[in-house]
């Protein structure tokens, strides 16, 4: 009974994470989800065509435990695994704060430590899945042209995303004792976006310092570090020897991978229960106080309405992970501008069109919660306001949001040159509002809970918005550098793009 009862349980979880991962990709609709479909069977064969195209010739010599392959393999490795890691830490963070499900959990005949470590186990096939669908293209290839060997590297990428299980879990936890289930959701976000950029973009600012190229292998294959590798017979090439097909380093690596699986699972989930009450527990708490309702009495509509924005944008669980990553895979572009122009009295203006381009993710993103995620659309509408304000405080609160975030960075280039610093101003202006227009022209009713897959309700505006966000960052940074006939042929690109997006719009604007 307790054996059937597991098993049922973990195929629970599995439908309730292939449902989650095919609303992401696909979208809700039969429509969407083929289309979906039919793009994803074609990227993966292209990216089989590709792996095929660049590892035929490498193959010719031979791909084998040099140090050389090492080192590169295992330099692509440890970026993937931190990928990995942090995916793995939004995951248990999602877990205690975002199923709302601990009271099921608790009232039902199964102890719950067992239902927890099916749940863990569950985020480690996750993140072993995620790693061997990456790997699958460049695998199946070598495969083919290299022999069956390579079928071993599957088993090692499972082994590696078990690992970043592991450690996710302990990590989290560690973080509720340290610092409790209040500060844990705001603070395991931040880290998680750190630790799966910070590698790739420390990899990336080495190989564009030393050798002025921004890809990671020109640092991974250098001489440089391969003359400074440890020595071939070293424990640092097990992650990749096993990568390799050796079947004694993919034992070692499975087995200890497993061990600290299966001791995390053990320590920490008879206290998983504790930690998630408490998070449901912070999750459900609403401030409230005469303070409040007499903060709310003594302001006009319009700027209650604002205020409400802003207060529901800060309080977001979410909104840190989805956003900080992305704006810091900025930063390497940021250093080869800086690296290739940055001389001279226009150096700054090289910092213009990351600030432009960021600025605009950002302001798509905040647009989309404040329109489409809105979760009490009913209650708004019966406030006595018109549509056209509660439209208008949205977009001022949006807009505000990204000028507070931009404010700091035009301070310190106005201090270097004030013409720059304004070009940068007007850029984000008009990025940031482009984008909140085209959220506005597609909105749709959706939960707040649905921010990682906004980008399914309509693939005009996704492409739109980052094509607009591109834009208007060259535009900017054509300004800067004092070629404004350019720059003003790019801004009337964008407007026309912008009109062409809007006739395309479901619905006309309010």
């Amino acid at each position: 009974m307790t054996r059937s009862s597991l098993l049922w349980f973990a195929r629970h979880e599995f439908r309730l994470s292939w449902r989650d991962a095919a609303a992401i990709l696909f979208g809700g609709s039969l429509r969407r989800r083929l289309i979906g479909g039919t793009i994803l069977v074609l990227l993966f064969g292209f990216f089989h065509l590709l792996a095929y195209s660049v590892l035929n010739p490498a193959l010719r010599d031979g791909i084998g435990p040099d140090p050389r392959i090492l080192t590169l393999v295992t330099g692509s490795a440890l970026l993937s695994w931190c990928l990995l890691l942090s995916q793995g830490i939004e995951s248990v963070t999602r877990a205690f704060y975002a199923r709302g499900d601990i009271d099921l959990i608790l009232s039902s005949p199964m102890p719950a430590q067992h239902l927890f470590a099916v749940r863990i186990a569950g985020i480690a096939a996750g993140a072993s899945l995620i790693a061997i669908v990456l790997a699958m293209p460049v695998l199946d290839v070598l495969v083919v042209l290299d022999g069956p060997r390579w079928l071993l590297s599957y088993l090692a990428l499972a082994s590696l995303g078990a690992l970043a299980a592991a450690v996710a879990v302990a990590i989290t936890a560690a973080m509720f004792r340290l610092f409790g289930a209040a500060r844990t959701r705001f603070i395991a976000q931040v880290v998680a976006a750190i630790i799966g950029a910070a590698f790739a973009i420390t990899v990336q600012a080495a190989a564009i310092l030393s050798f002025d190229d921004p890809s990671r292998l020109a640092l991974l294959g250098s001489e440089w570090l391969v003359a400074r590798a440890p020595p071939p017979d070293s424990l640092v090439w097990i992650p990749a020897r096993a990568l390799l097909g050796d079947g004694t380093s993919l034992a070692l690596l499975l087995a200890g991978s497993l061990a600290l699986l299966t001791l995390t699972t053990a320590i920490v989930a008879p206290r998983f229960a504790t930690y998630a009450a408490a998070a449901a527990g912070v999750a459900a708490q609403s401030p409230s106080g005469p303070a409040a309702h007499a903060r709310f009495r003594s302001r006009t509509p319009a700027r209650v309405l604002r205020e409400k924005e802003w207060v529901l944008l800060r309080r977001d669980p979410w909104l840190i992970s989805q956003t900080l990553m992305q704006i810091l895979y900025l930063l390497p572009a940021a250093l080869l501008l800086w690296r290739s122009f940055g001389d001279g009295p226009n150096a700054p203006a090289v910092l213009v069109p990351v600030l432009v381009m960021a600025s605009g993710q950002l302001a798509g993103g905040l647009a989309w919660l404040a329109v489409s995620g809105e979760d009490a659309p009913d209650l708004v509408h019966t406030a006595p306001v018109s549509p056209g304000q509660i439209v208008r405080a949205k977009i001022e609160a949006v807009l505000g949001a990204v000028g507070i975030a931009a404010a700091p960075f035009i301070i310190v280039i106005a201090a270097l040159s004030p013409a720059i610093a304004l070009v940068a101003a007007g850029g984000i202006a008009l990025a940031a509002a482009a984008a909140t227009a085209i959220q506005l022209w597609f909105r749709s009713q959706a939960r707040r809970s649905q921010f990682r897959r906004r980008q399914t309700s309509s693939r005009i505006a996704t492409f739109a918005e980052a094509f607009s966000s591109i834009l208007w960052a060259c535009a900017a940074a054509l300004a800067a550098q004092g070629l404004w006939a350019l720059a003003l042929i790019s801004g009337a690109v964008c407007g026309l793009a912008l009109m062409g997006v809007r006739a395309l719009s479901p619905r006309p604007a309010t």
